[in-house]
C-alpha cells in the first residue's frame, strides 16, 4: 500500500482520513501556513492544504501542483480593515492615498478585500500604498505600489502607531516562517475613534458580509487541498479518491457534532448562511471561484489568459457537491 503524506491544518472535518488504497500518513505543520511555502517551494508533501491565491499562482508558475475543490476554511472580510485612530478615514474611498498593511501583497486575504473595495465600494486599488511586513509564496507579481516594513516591525504595531492608515487584520495570526505575529492583539483592542487603538472601517461588518453572500453567492474560501501532479500520472484516480475521503471526513464530523459547537467559528458562518460553512465541489462553488480568479487577474497576479473556467483549475475526478 502507497503512502501519501498529507499536511492540513487543525480541523476536525479533516480528520481520520481514510483514502483508498493509501496509507494516510498526517505530517503536523502548525499553524499551517509553514507547510504552504514547502509545498510550492519544494513539494515537500503528497497532499497538502494551500491558500487559493497561492495554488492558482503556483500553477500559473508551471509548479506541477493540482488541486481537489475541498475549501477547508472560509471567512467573511468586511471585518478585516482597521483603521488607525488620527487617520480620518470614514468611508472605503478614504483609503485612496493611504498606506494600507497587509501581510503580503498575494495573501488570499489580501485578494478578496482589495476585490471586494474595488467591486462593492468603487476604491481604485492602485492609488493605495501597500504595506507588507512578509514575503510573498511566490515572489514577482507585486506591483510598484507595494512598500516593505523595514527593521521588522510588525504592521499592528505601525497601526497603533499610526505609521499605516488602515490595515488588513484578517490574516493576522502568523508571521515568517508561521511565527506568531506580535502586536495585533494590542491593535485588535479598539472598537472606534473614541478608544484608544484602531477601529474597523466597517461597524456593521458582519451584515454587510452576509448580504454581499446572498446578492452574489460569494462566499470567500481560503483553502484548497492541492497535491503533486506526479501523483495523478500514476493513479489518475487519486483525485477522486482524495475528495471522497475529504466528503466522508466532514460528514463523519457532522454527524458527531451537528451544530459545530467544537468550532466556534465554524457554527457561526453555518448560522450566518443557513446551510454548510464548508461547502465542497465546483459547481456550488463556481461564483466563488470565479471571483478568486477575477479579483487575482485585475490586481495583476494572474495574467489575462488564465483559465475562467472553474473546472479547469482542479485535477480530473468525480466531484459531487457535498
Amino acid at each position: 500500500m502507497d503512502k501519501l503524506t498529507v499536511a492540513f491544518g487543525d480541523y476536525p472535518h479533516a480528520s481520520g482520513l481514510d483514502v483508498a488504497g493509501y496509507r494516510v500518513e498526517t505530517v503536523e505543520v502548525r499553524p499551517i501556513i509553514g507547510a504552504y511555502r514547502r509545498m510550492i517551494r519544494d513539494l515537500e508533501f503528497d497532499v497538502c492544504e494551500l491558500a487559493p491565491v497561492s495554488y492558482l499562482m503556483a500553477v500559473q508558475a508551471g509548479v506541477p501542483l493540482t488541486a481537489v475543490p475541498v475549501f477547508l476554511n472560509r471567512r467573511f472580510h468586511h471585518g478585516d480593515v482597521r483603521c488607525a485612530v488620527d487617520s480620518g478615514i470614514r468611508v472605503p474611498r478614504d483609503l485612496e492615498g493611504r498606506r494600507v498593511g497587509v501581510r503580503a501583497y498575494t495573501v488570499s486575504t489580501g485578494v478578496w478585500v482589495r476585490g471586494i473595495l474595488a467591486e462593492e465600494y468603487g476604491v481604485n486599488v492602485g492609488a493605495v500604498t501597500w504595506v507588507v511586513d512578509d514575503e510573498d509564496h511566490i515572489e514577482g507579481r507585486a506591483p510598484a505600489n507595494v512598500e516593505r516594513v523595514a527593521g521588522g516591525r510588525p504592521l499592528g504595531e505601525l497601526l497603533r502607531a499610526g505609521e499605516i492608515d488602515a490595515a488588513f487584520s484578517g490574516n493576522a495570526g502568523t508571521g515568517r516562517a508561521g511565527a506568531p505575529r506580535a502586536g495585533w492583539a494590542a491593535a485588535e483592542s479598539g472598537s472606534g475613534p473614541a478608544d484608544d487603538g484602531p477601529y474597523p472601517l466597517f461597524s456593521d461588518a458582519e451584515v454587510l458580509g452576509v448580504d454581499h453572500y446572498v446578492r452574489t453567492g460569494v462566499y470567500p474560501l481560503h483553502s484548497v487541498v492541492a497535491l503533486r501532479t506526479e501523483l495523478v500520472g500514476r493513479d489518475p484516480e487519486l483525485p477522486t479518491k482524495l475528495y471522497t475521503a475529504l466528503v466522508g471526513a466532514k460528514r463523519r464530523q457532522v454527524a458527531a457534532d451537528p451544530g459545530w459547537t467544537t468550532q466556534k467559528r465554524f457554527a457561526e458562518q453555518a448560522a450566518q448562511i443557513n446551510g454548510d460553512p464548508v461547502p465542497y465541489g465546483i459547481a456550488r462553488n463556481e461564483p466563488t471561484l470565479a471571483a478568486l480568479v477575477a479579483y487575482s487577474r485585475e490586481q495583476g497576479l494572474l495574467d489575462a489568459g488564465f483559465p475562467a473556467d472553474p473546472k479547469a483549475l482542479f485535477a480530473a475526478g468525480d466531484y459531487p457537491d457535498a
